[in-house]
């Protein structure tokens, strides 16, 4: 009830929709919208209440709830059904438990902090409350479980995409960081359940640092992390960028999954790669190896050439890759 008197004041900016309309259209007493309409407040939206004129909505808050974001969403099913949270220990965490129930494909789990946000490789992901975009996509695709870590490309791409709507130049780190000004500004964690020949389902993990503030990243990984606010002086919309990122990872997954190639992500993530051309380390089961970044192949693989004259594909995966003088 509470969504739908949101969606008429909504729909209806800069006039007033008495309290006897709202109660004519739901179908419920004005006692009953007053009590929602002190819920909308309390949730920071800001209302103007005016007796025998009725209610108007002045603003809305800066939350990543499906209201809020729905306006701006243009996809058949990716974020159609966003479960929005408050605070979780980990977005990931809870879409694999949700996707584990039942919960249907394309369904994307949000929260305003993450207290256990987790990267790759089990590192921890800070994810301070309403300063970022904490987010999981819940996917149930029928490919082989061989190509889950394409779908990391995708992601990668999309991310890109989005901020390139924003005028924001970013660039990708082999395979799921995107960097701004070489600050780590946004991280990807994809995740399968399955068998040898059967996914149960994947979680793509994308969280993204919108708004944090100098004060907000920790000290020891200072030179290596920051914020789109950080490194631009401008305040995001998390709303229209979440919304953003979702829109092209399903017209970016869609050409994936109708065609079994990804030629289009890795395009993007080959255009705004940071690494290629560069000397970086391969740090693989604790060994430490010197290379040069020739290329991403069609299957999402980084292309190498060490020291020795000897070239490999690198598989994403328990392998991390640095610039050969620190993080990029």
């Amino acid at each position: 009830m509470k969504e739908e008197i949101l969606s008429i004041l909504k729909a209806n900016p800069g006039t007033y929709t008495s309290g006897q309309d709202l109660s004519n259209k739901l179908g419920v007493s004005r006692t009953s919208i007053w009590k929602y309409i002190n819920l909308l407040k309390e949730e920071g939206y800001i209302i103007d209440s005016i007796s025998k004129k009725g209610y108007r909505i002045i603003s809305t808050p800066d939350l990543l709830t499906s209201d809020e974001i729905s306006e701006f969403i243009k996809t058949k099913y990716i974020g159609k059904k966003i479960m929005h949270f408050d605070s979780v220990g980990s977005t990931n965490n809870v879409a694999k438990d949700l996707a584990s129930k039942g919960a249907s494909h394309g369904t994307t789990i949000i929260s305003e902090e993450q207290t256990s946000g987790k990267g790759r490789l089990g590192r921890q992901w800070l994810a301070p409350r309403y300063k970022g975009i904490w987010m999981s996509i819940i996917l149930k695709p029928e490919i082989e479980p061989v190509n889950v870590p394409k779908i990391t490309h995708i992601s990668a791409a999309a991310v890109l995409l989005a901020l390139k709507e924003f005028k924001i130049e970013t660039f990708v780190k082999w395979p799921n960081d995107i960097i701004l000004n070489n600050k780590k500004i946004c991280g990807i964690l994809t995740e399968m359940s399955g068998e040898i020949n059967r996914i149960a389902y994947v979680v793509v993990g994308i969280g993204i640092n919108a708004n944090l503030e100098s004060s907000d990243i920790p000290k020891d990984i200072s030179e290596k992390a920051s914020s789109i606010y950080m490194e631009t002086a401008k305040i995001i919309n998390r709303k229209k960028l979440a919304a953003s990122v979702l829109n092209n990872f399903e017209m970016l997954y869609e050409k994936f999954i109708r065609t079994c190639s990804m030629e289009e992500s890795i395009k993007i993530c080959r255009e705004n790669s940071i690494l290629l051309g560069k000397s970086i380390r391969i740090i693989r089961n604790q060994k430490v190896e010197t290379a040069k970044a020739l290329g991403i192949n069609n299957e999402g693989e980084l292309l190498v050439e060490f020291e020795n004259g000897i070239r490999e594909a690198i598989v994403s995966g328990e392998v991390s890759i640095r610039g050969v003088e620190g993080y990029i």
